[in-house]
């Protein structure tokens, strides 16, 4: 399908590219006028829980913003199973020849190939769940046919300019500015799925950083009691446990102390978005916010594009930030964009819900619950009472026009009455001239013909499945082992995670490992990393586990194209479908470890059609995030709890710090499934929890017998 010719995006006036969940929010987007709209599918999309787009709907509304000049792009934003890449691959042929989008968001490797291969001819984008932090990757990134890369939202502005600095020449970056941000890096974590199987990867994350958690010696002591009853077949625990559990935000229990530890306030970058323009390459000013109302894409496109066109005028960059205070978001923060003021941007002891705080609960004299607002109310706001991460929190519409400092009616279900003072917010606003303008664009919407889609058949190109080679089990240590593991053996090899004093073994001992590149190394770190794998390759060291694949670019041609070399991607490349391995092997890799939080089936099959030796995690410590905004309440190296009990602890590795579930994932007893399967080698994380964690006697299974969602 033939795409207008639309102007370009330059670095010296980027693109304002705005989030739609809905076809509300896009008429929105047009509306504050948008330069690029992205937006979700039914399937596939890494915000599952918008409402999104199906194929039909989004091809009026592609013709209508080509209309009117913007661009849409399609998030294909999250991780591929086995059995869903001809799905895949069956839309993308879609969106090529029936809608006519102009690009694709991807996170899953396979997607680059899999969309060229069925004659995806748009723009494709890496999203930031790719996870490139370095400028290696960025090559390595254009020469599997990237043409755009998402930023991490960790990134000051030296250090966006040092990508850039360092980008291909015909490559373009993307850079948020607005929205909300994940705790752990580029919204890499493990955390929903490791307690349930909803995938923050696929799209299905609950959000367990938002909860409150609590740490203290009362904490383990009831930790402790909830075991012994549980083996004593009593409830003990449970009356206990509700004295501790439920309380507010800032709760003090004893000695203990919670909070909303890892609740990211949003990411705004707002004035000083006059850093941006001029970065070469940097093109695309991305807001967040699939999830959001039209009245919150509406404000937040507007006050992007006044603070773009006008980065000088000290009234106009005023009026921005009023309209973005109005956006009904969460409270926001720079984070660690500017270099010298980098803050941590969770507020343990505030409240970081979304939305504009207009009041609190008062029981009237009738005993009905109401609040009297801040500011005037209108018909069709929508409130939220309480925080959104509390199971009794209720959302409802505004059915009476009520000015400021009047009384509001709250009337929800008797078993979601909330108690007087608790928190009351307005997260959504239907403005009279914005649902007008909103009206204008439906009417031009509806005056387009349809466009019927119908659905299609692609043949892929079949693979060829590797012969099954024996690997070497693999024990990873944190620190250097002692006794027969540092001598190394034929059925096993001991390996280390790669680190400036790890790298300073001698010579004979650097041979024995195996090293292991840590899953996140930011744009100060590379060329430190590239001297330590020079090092170590020219001391014999060929056995090297890579847990990013823009990790190869720290490698030279000569290194990589070394027949003793032995290049593996690790577990958190996040390998899930036989697409991806195929990908991997052309890129020169000997081997593959799956990611750990695929379910029994997906692990299962994989190796049938797998182009390299697969291995899999059989037991250890699996964090379920890793973070470089580093810990602000929690004290590292001691266990917290959940709402639920469960306990955790945090560890700080260089710049990042590391959670741990408080107990191990543990594969041993399906082993002999997976090595029937086809799996030539095992691994084990090798890791000191913290003495005062309590042994908790849970399940390791991680997804095994969970659909993974």
């Amino acid at each position: 399908m033939t795409r207008p010719d639309l102007p370009r995006p330059t670095c010296d006036r980027p693109e304002i590219l705005a989030p739609a969940g809905d076809t509300s929010c896009f008429l929105a987007a047009l509306a504050a006028g948008a330069d690029n709209i992205y937006l979700g599918l039914k399937q596939f999309s890494a915000r599952m829980q918008a409402e999104n787009f199906g194929l039909t709907e989004l091809s009026r509304l592609t013709d209508l913003a080509h209309e009117n000049g913007t661009r849409v792009t399609v998030a294909m934003n999250n991780l591929i199973k086995d059995n869903e890449v001809e799905a895949a691959a069956r839309l993308l042929y879609r969106l090529e020849n029936q809608v006519g989008c102009d690009a694709i968001i991807v996170q899953d490797l396979a997607m680059l190939k899999v969309a060229r291969d069925v004659g995806f001819t748009g723009s494709i984008t890496l999203s930031t769940l790719a996870n490139v932090t370095h400028p290696a990757g960025l090559v390595l990134a254009r020469e599997l046919g990237a043409n755009r890369v998402v930023l991490p939202r960790e990134l000051n502005i030296d250090e966006i300019r040092f990508m850039a600095e360092s980008c291909p020449e015909d490559l373009e970056l993307e850079s948020f500015v607005h929205g909300a941000l994940c705790y752990c890096v580029s919204g890499r974590c493990y955390w929903s799925s490791y307690m349930g199987g909803k995938s923050g990867l696929r799209g299905r994350c609950v959000q367990p950083c938002r909860r409150v958690y609590a740490q203290g010696p009362e904490i383990l002591q009831a930790q402790q009691q909830r075991q012994q009853d549980e083996r004593k077949g009593q409830e003990g625990f449970r009356r206990q446990g509700a004295q501790t559990r439920g309380r507010g935000h800032d709760a003090r229990v004893g000695k203990n102390q919670s909070g909303r530890y890892f609740s990211c306030e949003d990411l705004s970058v707002d004035v000083l978005t006059k850093t941006l323009i001029g970065v070469p390459h940097l093109i695309s000013w991305k807001i967040e916010g699939r999830k959001k109302g039209p009245h919150y894409v509406y404000h937040t496109v507007t006050a992007y594009r006044i603070l773009r066109d006008n980065p000088t005028d000290s009234k106009a960059r005023k009026m921005a930030v009023g309209i973005l205070e109005m956006a009904l978001g969460r409270p926001a923060t720079h984070a660690r964009f500017l270099p010298g003021r980098q803050v941590v941007p969770v507020n343990p002891s505030g409240q970081t819900s979304s939305g504009l705080l207009i009041g609190k609960v008062a029981i009237a004299a009738n005993g009905v619950p109401c609040v009297k607002p801040f500011q005037d109310l209108k018909v069709h706001d929508y409130l939220r009472i309480g925080i959104e991460d509390e199971r009794w929190h209720s959302t409802l519409p505004v059915t009476r026009q009520t000015p400021k400092g009047g009384t509001y009616y709250l009337r929800v279900p008797r078993h979601k009455t909330p108690k007087a003072g608790v928190a009351v917010y307005l997260i959504d606003r239907r403005e009279v001239e914005l649902e007008r303008i909103l009206s204008e664009w439906k009417a031009r919407l509806e005056s387009l013909p349809e466009r019927r889609t119908t659905n299609v058949d692609v043949d892929l190109a079949p693979l060829a499945p590797c012969k099954k080679v024996y690997v070497p089990a693999m024990t990873v240590h944190a620190s250097l082992p002692q006794g027969k593991e540092t001598r190394g053996a034929r059925n096993f090899l001991s390996c280390l995670w790669l680190t400036p004093k790890s790298a300073e073994l001698s010579r004979t001992a650097v041979r024995r490992f195996g090293w292991w590149l840590p899953p996140v190394l930011w744009t100060e770190e590379e060329k430190d990393y590239q001297r330590m794998i020079v090092r170590l390759w020219r001391e014999g060291a060929r056995t090297f586990v890579l847990n990013a694949p823009w990790q190869l670019g720290l490698f030279d041609e000569k290194m990589r194209g070394d027949e003793n070399a032995f290049l593996v991607a690790g577990p958190f490349c996040n390998i899930a479908n036989d697409r991806a391995i195929a990908l991997y092997a052309d890129m020169g890799f000997k081997a593959a470890i799956v990611s750990p939080e695929l379910n029994r089936e997906l692990m299962l099959s994989l190796p049938r059609l797998s182009s390299l030796p697969l291995g899999y995690i059989l037991k250890g410590s699996w964090p379920v995030g890793i973070s470089r905004f580093g810990a602000l309440g929690v004290r590292l190296n001691e266990p917290f709890a959940s709402p639920k009990g469960e306990l955790f602890w945090a560890r700080q590795y260089g710049q990042n710090v590391w959670l741990y579930p408080g107990w191990e994932m543990d594969l041993t007893e399906k082993r002999p499934e997976l090595e029937k399967a086809g799996y030539s080698f095992s691994v084990t994380l090798q890791e000191r929890p913290p003495q005062s964690l309590p042994r908790q006697p849970r399940p390791g299974l991680f997804n095994w017998e969970n659909p993974l969602l």
